[in-house]
Parts: C-alpha cells; structure tokens; sequence
C-alpha cells in the first residue's frame, strides 16, 4: 500500500513544475498553463462513480491493477504528445493519469481508514501520506534537475529567438527531455501492476452507496455533502500550495530557475506535518481537534503572509504544506465514519471531490490580474480554511464532543 501511495505522489506532484515547463514548451498563458491541474483533477470528478461500479464488479485486486494500467497508458501517452509538441494531447494523457489515479483512490483510501481503530485512521493516513509526500519532495526535484536544468535560459533563448527554424529546435529540444522519462515511468507501474498482481492483498467489499435518507448510523446526507465539500475545498487549498506557489512566488520576482523547486520545499514541510502528526494523534490530541488546529495555523501564515515583506509571504505559503499535511488523514475517516453503511459511496464522493484541485487553481488564476496575485490567493484560502474548521465544530458540537471556547472565538473573530 506504500508502495502504491508513493506512486500516487510521484504522479500528482509533477504538476507544480508541469505549468512552468508547457508554459515554457508551449509558449502559453498563465491561464492556459494551469489547465494542466485542471484536466488533472476534473478526471476526479468524472470518473470516481464509474470505477466503484467497476471496483465492485472486478474486486479490489483486479481494481487495483486496472487502476495502475490506466495510469502507465495515460504517463506515456503525456510523454509522447508532449515529444511531439501536442499540447491538447498531453493534456488528454493528464486526463488519463487522473482516471487512473480515481480508480486508486476509491481502494485505497477506505483500505487503510476501515483496516483498524476509527481513532487510529489518521495515523495510518499520516504513515501512507509520509510515503506519498515523500514522493512529492522527489518527483518535483528530479524533474527540475532532469527535464528543466536551465528552464531560465530556455525562456529567454524562445522569447528572443524569431518564429522559425531555430526557434523551432530549441523547443523540440526542450520538449524531448520529457519522453524517456515519462517512459521509464509508465513501464515503473506497469512493473508495479505486476507486483499487486503477485501480492497477498486481503479482500474488502464495496458496499452499496449512500442512500437519500438518513443512513444506517442515523446520519443526514447534508452533513456527508457538506463534509464532502470540506473536501473539495481541502484539496483545492492543498494544490494551491504545492502547485500554485510557482505563480506566486514570480509574482514576488523569483526566476524560474528557482521557483521550479518550491512544490519540493512545500512538500518538505508537508512531510514534517505528517510526521509531527502521526507522533501525536491521537495519543496527545484526537484528529477531529487537530484538524482545528491545522486550520487555525493555515489562516495564520496567510495573513503573516499578507503582512510580511520580502520573501517571507513565499515561505509563508510553502509552510501551509506543514498545516495543511493532517487535514486530509482526519477529514477522510470522520467523513467515512458519518456515512455509515454507505462506506463505498461516500468514498466516491469523496475522491470526486479532489476536483477541488482544478477549481481553486483556475479561478486564482483568472482573479490574479484584477486582485493581485496574493489577494487572489488569500481570498480562496482563508475562507476555504474557516469553512473546514467551521464543519469540524458543528460536526463536534453535533456529536456531542466538546468543542473548546478558545477555538469557538478564534472562529468567531
């Protein structure tokens, strides 16, 4: 399952230096560049239903292999449209990747949240996510050292050279250091498909989705829509600091040589929140609590970042990797735990709302011009955080938990 968790990350954390490079590779708009994040994640939202109907009808083992043969076609796919300067073809491979990665998901997740104590879930979230963002730390710094070791120079060579031949070789030159790689990558999961195929994995059923009335736990289905959508939020917050921080750290006039690594210092701090939040959950805190805290930490850096000067505002942002690392470990299982016997469905929700990854995105690109690129930015985040903390009350104050007066105020101010 590790294993299969850092492969997602090596996948999804290409993206942050994915929208430096076709931007580069194919002479695009900001806006144009970051629909790179939103083919990747709008795949969640049209595909998690259809691969719980397959994941049901195939079992977990076969789902699991299907999953990451999707994967390896849609990684070479990417790899041979952007070799041949195809920009919508590579971003159809991005779409395949993410049809993949849904089938992934739907297994996976309630794999590791039902296999144990409901109160344990994040820890082995947290565990899985180690290896996940560990991956992330990596993917993003091998594929600045190996695909775009000079992209600073590339930008200014392309801007600087005439339509024409020349031109015309620097940017196949440019784009052909992707094929191999992308290659290598595709044959990697295909290898891995294989090993799933010859492990003892146990058995978990699907069961049938939510149902429209209150389900077996006696839960509504508006609060497993509104957690959902906490999800939605969750993710689109998380893409905008691992991936977005590129944008946003030009804006404050770092090169491109230097903001190809900053989804690798993000994940960096991600990985040291979900290490700190294995050690103490729930042995110190219990997860719902500390989701709270996360979110309260994440509105502190973004209004630090507002009121801050220099480069601070970008590490600033670079560090909501660290609060936002236990968010998704707690949000996932207590979301799991209030649909009750509509486990599988909820799960579908769930994975559909890593969509929020395309929405967040594109719409602080469009409003960058107008606001500004940090008000853009804080102007999603921060209320994306207060929703989030605000869900996680209600649902303890709904469950009887209580809920400490300090927080209350905190969200009230």
């Amino acid at each position: 399952m590790a294993a299969l968790f850092f492969s997602i990350g090596f996948v999804t954390w290409l993206n942050g230096p994915l929208i430096t490079f076709v931007q580069v590779a194919f002479s695009l708009s900001d806006v144009a560049s970051f629909l790179v994040p939103v083919c990747f994640y709008l795949a969640y939202f049209v595909f998690p239903l259809p691969a719980t109907a397959l994941a049901r009808r195939i079992g977990l083992r076969r789902g699991l292999i299907a999953a990451l043969a999707v994967m390896a076609a849609g990684t070479a796919l990417f790899g041979e449209c952007v070799n041949d300067r195809w920009y919508a073809g590579a971003l159809s491979g991005l779409t395949v990747i993410g049809a993949g990665l849904s089938l992934l998901q739907i297994t996976i997740n309630p794999y590791v949240s039902l296999l144990g104590d409901h109160e344990r879930a994040a820890q082995r979230i947290a565990i899985m996510g180690i290896a996940n963002k560990f991956a992330g730390i990596v993917a993003p710094a091998l594929f600045a050292i190996i695909i775009m070791p000079s992209v600073g120079d590339v930008a200014a060579s392309i801007r600087s050279t005439p339509a024409g031949p020349a031109r015309d070789a620097i940017l196949s030159q440019f784009t052909h250091a992707v094929h191999i790689p992308y290659q290598v990558m595709a044959g990697l999961l295909v290898l891995l498909a294989v090993l799933v195929a010859r492990a003892r994995l146990p058995e978990i059923e699907m069961q049938s989705p939510v149902q429209t009335g209150t389900d077996a736990r006696g839960t509504h289905p508006l609060w497993l829509m509104t957690g959902v959508f906490a999800m939605f939020l969750y993710v689109g917050v998380e893409v905008m600091a691992g991936d977005a921080i590129g944008f946003y750290g030009r804006s404050f006039g770092l090169s491109l040589d230097v903001t190809k690594y900053l989804t690798t210092v993000t994940l960096a701090s991600m990985m040291a929140g979900y290490i700190v939040g294995m050690m103490i959950v729930p042995r110190l805190v219990s997860q719902e609590r500390y989701m709270l805290i996360s979110c309260l930490m994440g509105i502190i850096l973004c209004f630090m970042a507002t009121m801050t000067p220099g480069m601070i505002p970008v590490l600033c942002v670079a560090l909501l990797g660290f609060a936002n690392a236990m968010i998704m470990p707690a949000l996932f299982p207590v979301v799991l735990a209030e649909a009750g016997s509509g486990g599988a469905g909820a799960t579908a929700f769930l994975v559909m709302a890593f969509s929020g990854g395309a929405v967040l995105p594109q719409l602080f690109v469009h409003l960058a011009p107008s606001l500004g690129t940090s008000a853009a930015f804080m102007t999603l985040v921060i209320p994306s955080y207060l929703f989030i903390a605000g869900w996680t009350v209600a649902l303890r104050a709904k469950t009887g938990a209580p809920v400490p007066e300090s927080i209350i105020m905190t969200l009230g101010d």
